[in-house]
């Protein structure tokens, strides 16, 4: 049976999360640690005795769930002996691209460190602080909030993230995004969440983060994925460096496609995943899907004991 390895993107954090990892395996703690050097900073302490709230900054969430997957990840080839080459595809959710660069060897550990923090920076700065929202809708499908976007004729507001058959989220201007919401009520009865995240992600607001990133992306060493890598920008395969470059510098303002993502992994005969990282996100969208699957969660050290 074809297998693919997911990696979770942000929402995903909490504080604490992989210290049971950091401190029961060595090998865990060298990617914290060397992470923390490539940062000049103390991620770690960050990630495991924030009491700030500083975890949630973006620039620090970024890099901060890159390190605990691969840091998991890591732990896994130790203890059950696997590689990344027993998996037919690897997929991250967002910035959980990044993670799977890492765990497949197209990127290092440090430079996927550093452009992470950059990225989350960018991202955290192309917006002012409290213009931009986000918004999830439950119940619902992409084309008739497409519709309501194009009736009300909100001009800022896109579809951000099409994460699992029933969920959608919206990203734009908070006065437009809060009178989409409205909208949405009112007309087909779905319910509305707004999410408590600090800059519009994947939407066209985010493009001066993506011109940003363009030239510290374009720069970047980074080889072939020993295993196909599927984007979140056109749920498509590849193991190209020089297209996922490119597709990473578009990833930052266009669509997070991962329902489609998984129909293609569907298409292409995968139905056993195994999710890497913290929390168990992608594995609740996953059962969504009315498909017979198996998935199975890595985040802590109980998990373990699941049978690969």
């Amino acid at each position: 049976m074809k297998k693919s390895i997911l990696f979770p993107g942000q929402g995903s954090q909490y504080v604490g999360m992989g210290h049971d990892f950091y401190k029961n395996f060595k090998v865990a703690k060298q990617i914290y640690d060397e992470v923390d050097e490539s940062l000049n900073l103390s991620l770690s302490s960050i990630i495991f005795e924030d009491s700030k709230g500083d975890i949630n900054l973006t620039t620090n969430t970024q890099p901060a769930i890159m390190a605990t997957g691969v840091a998991i990840f890591k732990v896994l080839q130790e203890t059950n002996g696997i590689k990344i080459e027993d998996f037919d595809f690897c997929a991250g959710h967002s910035l959980g691209e990044y993670t799977a660069l890492v765990c497949s060897d197209s990127i290092s550990l440090k430079d996927a460190a550093i452009i992470l923090k950059a990225r989350g920076n960018a991202m955290q700065n192309a917006v002012k602080a409290g213009d931009g929202a986000m918004a999830a809708i439950l119940g619902s499908e992409s084309s008739e909030i497409e519709e309501i976007i194009k009736q009300g004729h909100f001009t800022s507001v896109e579809i951000s993230n099409d994460n699992c058959p029933g969920q959608i989220v919206i990203s734009g201007n908070k006065e437009e995004v809060d009178k989409c919401c409205i909208e949405i009520k009112n007309k087909i009865k779905k319910k509305t969440i707004l999410l408590p995240v600090s800059a519009p992600f994947h939407c066209s607001l985010m493009k001066p983060a993506s011109e940003k990133m363009e030239e510290l992306i374009m720069q970047l060493k980074l080889k072939n994925p020993k295993i196909p890598i599927v984007s979140n920008v056109n749920s498509l395969e590849t193991n190209n460096s020089q297209l996922i470059k490119k597709l990473l510098i578009e990833q930052i303002y266009k669509k997070v496609r991962w329902r489609e993502i998984m129909e293609y992994m569907f298409a292409n005969q995968v139905y056993n995943f195994i999710e890497v990282g913290p929390g168990k996100s992608l594995s609740g969208m996953l059962k969504r899907f009315n498909k017979d699957i198996s998935i199975k969660n890595f985040s802590n050290l109980e998990d373990l004991k699941n049978k690969l």
